[in-house]
């Protein structure tokens, strides 16, 4: 009788197990702790790029109008992804001067998901396709809209 118990505990934590497991991997892909309508821009310094797994970071150093220096993290997709972007670990070295755009944590601290990142020669470094906004050209059949005067 004892066996049995132990039999059904075990199962039903092996259950629990299993049905927990898409909930972690979920929080875990979770982008909730970023901004998600917010983008900033920073220029500064790269201390180091981390090309790891599961997530790369990279770490710039931004000094401020008083000459202070904050040590921002930027997260961004694993070396797979990044390969794919066409960003390979030996894009950006320490002591490049970049700018990055991120889309900042939501508690404030330095740092932020890499939206993406100009190196000083102009080469931009996206983690992922760059959202561009393109308005469609005007149709000749529709009479054109005047300006209200000022």
């Amino acid at each position: 009788m004892g066996m049995r118990v132990v039999s059904k505990l075990r199962s039903a934590v092996c259950v629990a197990g299993l049905l927990m497991a898409p909930v972690a991997a979920f929080a875990h892909h979770s982008g909730a702790m970023f901004e998600s309508e917010k983008t900033i821009t920073v220029s500064g310094t790269v201390k180091e790029f981390e090309y790891v797994n599961p997530h790369s970071w990279l770490y710039v150093v931004v000094t401020d109008e008083k000459g202070e220096e904050t040590l921002w993290g930027f997260e961004a997709e694993g070396p797979s992804a990044l390969m794919r972007a066409g960003i390979k670990k030996s894009a950006l070295q320490p002591g490049d001067v970049v700018t990055v755009k991120a889309r900042p944590l939501r508690d404030g601290r330095p740092a932020g998901a890499w939206v993406s990142v100009t190196k000083s020669d102009g080469t931009v470094l996206a983690p992922r396709p760059l959202t561009i906004k393109v308005s469609a050209p005007p149709n000749p059949n529709e009479p054109a809209q005047s300006s209200p005067p000022n």
